[in-house]
């Protein structure tokens, strides 16, 4: 048996399609022979002696809708090969091969009209007789049953979890569950169970907040086929504030802010130790996501008096968490030189009193000692010249 030169594939033009037929030396496709044909959609090889498919042959080809196999020698082909593809059609005809468990998918698929194989005429044998493949019967061969315990699940961030799921069918299947992208540490434990059951069981391990919303897939596959059943994990933790920006100008006023927790916390502001209230001045405008809020306090044409500290509250079931930014939004009008500070209207009404009190005093002192000059002054004239 020889195999088709990896160099022959190569050397084929780079197309949407790809047509191999009566080419006797193709006897098995890898996925070296395709991995450069990676936005191929149709392909056909017919009546090429082709008698392999490796199972990862079509693992760099997922945009391929269509495949003819037809007139080909294959005694067995695997669904695995197509899992990950959206086949519109799938020609077999012409091919027979050998019944078994191996090809009751195939005749799954032709019993549910998928891939266009119920309008094909396909065959397999049976020792040295042909059958047609709707007539097959073969017993203890269907497609795997599947069950967890959960159907959601929600925990406490760094709390711990267990998962359990069963797979069960004749042949017994494989069982696991994806955990691809998980942040959490998780173990897995599996057991089987005679005569067909298959249990694997998936630990979580101081669960992770980043790991809320995470879809846990549990996967129950035999060479019929595959079945799968998800969760979506909840992991609840008090509320953070991520952001919370100084205010900035844009078609209005926005302090910007972001803030996380799960259940969605709900948000007070504050401004100079009052609770803002909503109106056609202030207004809060915010978006939801999976355990966040993003968005605004906008504020249409701010003036001076909304200068001070903007606190936010952000609450749920969890806890509670505040942060203050000063928001600083115009520069308080021009306060003449003469006119009354602060210090001045501050005085008290006993230093304005007592301020009355010196100032009199020092009048009727300038005023005594005027009186005191001019009699002086009188008096001395008249002994000075009144002498005879």
């Amino acid at each position: 048996m020889t195999s088709c030169p990896v160099s022959f594939l190569l050397t084929l033009p780079s197309s949407a399609s790809e047509h191999i037929e009566n080419w006797t030396g193709l006897q098995i496709l890898k996925d070296v022979d395709m991995e450069l044909y990676t936005g191929l959609q149709r392909l056909t090889i017919i009546n090429c002696s082709l008698r392999t498919i490796q199972a990862r042959a079509f693992a760099q080809n997922p945009h391929l809708r269509y495949i003819n196999l037809s007139k080909n020698p294959l005694t067995t082909l695997s669904w695995q090969l197509f899992q990950h593809l959206q086949l519109v059609e799938l020609r077999l005809e012409g091919v027979v091969f050998d019944c078994g468990c191996e090809i009751r998918w195939i005749q799954l698929w032709q019993l549910r009209g998928e891939a266009g194989l119920h309008t094909q005429k396909l065959y397999c044998k049976n020792g040295a007789s042909k059958i047609r493949l709707r007539s097959m019967s073969i017993v203890s061969c269907d497609m795997p049953d599947i069950s967890v315990a959960h159907s959601n699940l929600t925990v406490l961030e760094g709390g711990n979890v267990t998962l359990s799921c069963n797979g069960s069918g004749s042949p017994v299947p494989e069982v696991d569950w994806t955990v691809n992208g998980l942040h959490s540490i998780n173990t897995h434990l599996s057991n089987v169970y005679p005569p067909n059951i298959h249990s694997i069981n998936l630990t979580l391990v101081n669960v992770s907040r980043d790991d809320n919303g995470f879809v846990l897939t549990c996967i129950s596959e035999n060479v019929v086929g595959m079945t799968n059943v998800s969760l979506q994990l909840a992991v609840l933790f008090p509320p953070v504030i991520l952001k919370l920006d100084e205010p900035e100008r844009r078609h209005h006023t926005c302090i910007e802010f972001t803030v996380r927790g799960f259940p969605h916390p709900t948000l007070r502001w504050f401004h100079k130790g009052r609770e803002i209230l909503q109106s056609e001045y202030i207004r809060l405008e915010m978006e939801y996501y999976q355990d966040y809020l993003e968005g605004c306090l906008t504020f249409q044409n701010p003036t001076h008096f909304d200068n001070g500290n903007y606190t936010l509250v952000a609450s749920n079931s969890l806890g509670s968490v505040t942060k203050t930014v000063y928001g600083y939004f115009l520069e308080p009008p021009f306060i003449e030189d003469d006119a009354p500070t602060p210090e001045d209207e501050a005085k008290s009404p006993e230093d304005s009193f007592g301020m009355s009190i010196a100032v009199g005093l020092a009048g009727f002192g300038c005023v005594f000692l005027i009186v005191i000059f001019v009699l002086i002054n009188k008096y001395s004239r008249r002994n000075k010249f009144g002498i005879k």
